[in-house]
Order: structure tokens, then sequence, then C-alpha cells
């Protein structure tokens, strides 16, 4: 028995040190694709001047901050739980919207939904169902139990990518990412494929946060891991759709859902939600990814939501949050030079709770989701039906929580920026704004406590 307990000790011994080496030893990662350097090599890409004709009746300000923008509801089926949305431009200059939507999140009858935005009238066309469990199912080979966040982005060779979140067995922890691909800017969808990122059991394994693109070709998908532990990492994959290298970011443990904000052909950084820290948890890199600094702790409060970001053409970083400690009944936006820090950063305030010192009872917000739906033209019938799905999520006995959450950014080629989120768990919205109006002065009451950058 002693002798059998040395072998496997020391082949254990030599699989770790094999590991060792291969992580050590990995060949130099294709440097980034900056942003920048996209819209400049783009023919088609105007700069940030060129502006679609805006639509007047869409227009709005945001109470506290001057912050203007054009907003819409994308999903339309009254009564379900919706969630994650994520957002591409198709070649004509549309928006395709995706997002999962059910009777509540983690259903079986979770299905993944999508959306087409027209450019000149910012008006979202008839939402479709274009994956169900089923379909999973048939493309996978394996039970599908329920699915959850989809991301969409255009590969480096044109086409478009959706990676879709996936449970066999147990919960989220268990989860795999499966992927497809669209050669018609997702009129039709390949057969979905599960994403391998470990020979092992291949399991907890999520995804969030939009893509970035190597000059090779490849793509870099930020994702997360939640068995046992929490903690980000980026995949590596090639245009076959495989992952070729895969890099934890060092210290990220309970944090989860990253965003990779690219300065430069080498430089990026990284923030992630926290469920520790109770702040934005941050970490950089200045060899493409082949390593990244420790994570630690920035400056804004994450009250255990998910953020998104993006970088113009012109350099500036953005990033869209709940900028609270606690709750996610504010959205806003925060904006820095390339590389840069958020540290002071003024925020833009997309929408945030009508009662931010008290919670609304029952029939209060009732009638606060009741004025806004009206005003998009939901009639009543549609308006009760809405309501009832956000009281059911949000709403105890005496009051209601105020939610707008899980931000996706996202430039469009005429220099307008557009985020979708989720609005009270019972509608996907969507925002256009002009990254180049006057910076908004901050609210008083959002200047977050300093804390080490």
């Amino acid at each position: 028995m002693a002798r059998v307990d040395r072998v496997t000790a020391l082949l254990l011994l030599t699989a770790f040190a094999l590991a060792g080496w291969k992580t050590f030893n990995r060949s130099p990662a294709a440097t980034f694709v900056p942003v920048t350097q996209q819209g400049a090599s783009s023919a088609s890409a105007p700069n940030d001047a060129t502006k679609y004709s805006s639509t007047a009746s869409l227009q709005r300000q945001s109470r506290g901050s001057n912050f203007r923008f054009d907003a819409n509801f994308v999903s339309a089926a009254p009564g379900l739980a919706v969630h994650a949305a994520s957002i591409v431009e198709l070649n004509d200059g549309r928006l395709r919207a995706v997002w999962f939507s059910g009777s509540r999140e983690g259903a079986g009858d979770v299905s993944i939904r999508s959306a087409v935005m027209d450019a000149a009238s910012l008006r979202w066309g008839e939402e479709s169902v274009i994956f169900d469990r089923q379909r999973i199912q048939q493309g996978l080979w394996r039970y599908v139990k329920k699915l959850g966040n989809p991301v969409i982005a255009r590969a480096p060779d044109g086409s478009l990518h959706l990676w879709m979140v996936n449970v066999s067995l147990g919960g989220w922890a268990g989860s795999s990412i499966a992927w497809t691909r669209s050669m018609d800017d997702g009129a039709t969808w390949s057969e979905p494929r599960r994403l391998v990122t470990s020979p092992f059991l291949n399991i907890s394994t999520l995804v969030k946060g939009a893509p970035i693109a190597y000059q090779d070709g490849q793509t870099g998908l930020p994702t997360y891991h939640e068995f046992v532990t929490k903690f980000a990492e980026v995949l590596r994959i090639n245009p076959q759709g495989q992952v070729v290298d895969k890099v934890r970011i060092p210290g990220s443990q309970g944090s989860l859902q990253p965003v990779v904000l690219v300065a430069g052909p080498k430089q990026a950084q990284i923030y992630m939600r926290s469920g520790k820290a109770k702040v934005l948890m941050a970490s950089a890199t200045e060899n493409a990814g082949k390593t990244w600094l420790s994570s630690h702790a920035s400056t804004w409060p994450n009250p255990d939501s998910a953020l998104a970001g993006v970088v113009s053409r012109t350099g500036v970083q953005w990033l869209a949050l709940n900028p609270a400690p606690k709750d996610r009944e504010t959205l806003a936006l925060l904006s820095s030079s390339t590389g840069g820090s958020f540290k002071g950063a003024q925020p833009w305030i997309v929408e945030s709770s009508a009662t931010p010192k008290t919670r609304p009872s029952p029939g209060d917000y009732e009638r606060l989701l009741g004025s806004e739906l009206k005003a998009h033209g939901a009639s009543e019938a549609q308006i009760k039906i809405y309501v009832a799905s956000a009281k059911r999520q949000l709403c105890s006995a005496d009051n209601c929580l105020q939610e707008f959450s899980y931000p996706y950014l996202l430039q469009s080629r005429d220099g307008y920026i557009h985020l979708v989120y989720t609005w009270h768990r019972t509608r996907i919205k969507h925002v256009r704004f002009d990254p180049l109006q006057p910076i908004p002065a901050a609210p008083a009451a959002l200047i977050h406590a300093s804390a080490p950058d």
C-alpha cells in the first residue's frame, strides 16, 4: 500500500510540474486590437461627430445630472422575468439584442430571445426565441436543466458568435458555456456546441462581459468560475471556437463577471463584480494578458452587481454600474481617459429610484411603473401584466425594490454609445447617448467614500 501511495504521489507531482511548466512557458499571447485602431482601420466607421438623426419623442433627461439620452424598451412580451441583455451592431447599422426570458430566472421555460432595432427610428422590432432548452439539448447531445446569460459579439472573421450559459446538473456553479455562430447577422444560427474550458469536468464556467480581439484573429472572452470558489479568468478562443489558452486573474477570489478595457496593444484593465469586498475589484496587464497584476479594491462601491465597459474610438473608457454600496436602485455611467483610473469620476445618472431614501409601497410601486410603461405606449392590460411580474420578483408585502441592473455597453459606427439593462426584472431597456456631450455635475448623494485605488 505504501508503494502505491508513493507512486500515486509521484504521478501527481509530475502532473503538477508539467502543468506549471506549461503555464510559465506559455508562448507570448498575440497583442490586443485596441478599439481606437479598429475604428481607424475601418473605412465604414465614421468618427464620433457623424450621427444618425435623433428621435425627439424618445429624448429624456436623467434625474439629478442633466444627462440627455434616447430611451426605449427592447423586450415586449408581458409577464416574463427578463435579464442579462447584450447587443451587437449589424452590418446595415441596425442593432441586435439578446437576453434570457422565462417565468423566473433558472426556470425550465427560460429561452434566449432576440430583437432588432432600426437605426433611424430607434424602434425595436418584434422579439423572437432563438434558442430554448430543447434546441440546446439537441445540439449538445446532453440534458440541459436551465439557461442563463447570453453574450453576442462580432468575431474577427465577421461572423456573429453567441455564448450562452447552460446547466445540466445543480445550480449555476455546475454550468458550462454553449456557443453558436451566425453567418447572416443572426437570421440563422449553427447548431450549438459546448465550449471546452477544461479537460476534466468542464463545469463552472460562466460568461457575462463583452469579448475583446487579438491581432492574430483570436478572441478573448472574459469568464468566471463559481464551483467551490469564485474567480475571474480570460479565455483565448481561436476562429474555430476552441479554447487555446486561459489565464486566471490573480487575487480574484470572490470576484466574478469580469469586464476588460483595452488601452493599447499590450495594455488592458479588468474590473470585476465582488461578492466579498463590496467594491469593484480591478487588475491590469502590460503584456497582452499573458499575466495580470494581483486584484485590488477600487474606489467605487459594488452592491454585488454586474457592470459593463467599453472603450470608445476616441479612447475614452466607459463603465456602467450600480454606484451605491447596496441595492441596484441607481444605474450610472463613469468615464475616464484611456488606461486611466475611474477614481473621482463624476457619474452620469441613467436611471434611479424615484424615492431614494424609502422603498415604495406596492401601491406606489405599481403607479411608478405604470406611468412609465404608459408613456412608452403599453396598454392598460399590458401594464397590469408587466407590473404583476415586477411585483412578484421585487416586492414584499410592505415595500418594493426598484432595480436597474446588468448593463451592457456598445459603441456603434455612428459614434453613439448604446446601453441595455434590466428594468425592474420585467423588461430590457435600451439607452442611446452622445459620448461627446458635456459631463454633468455629480449629485452629492452619489459622491462615494475614498478607498485605495
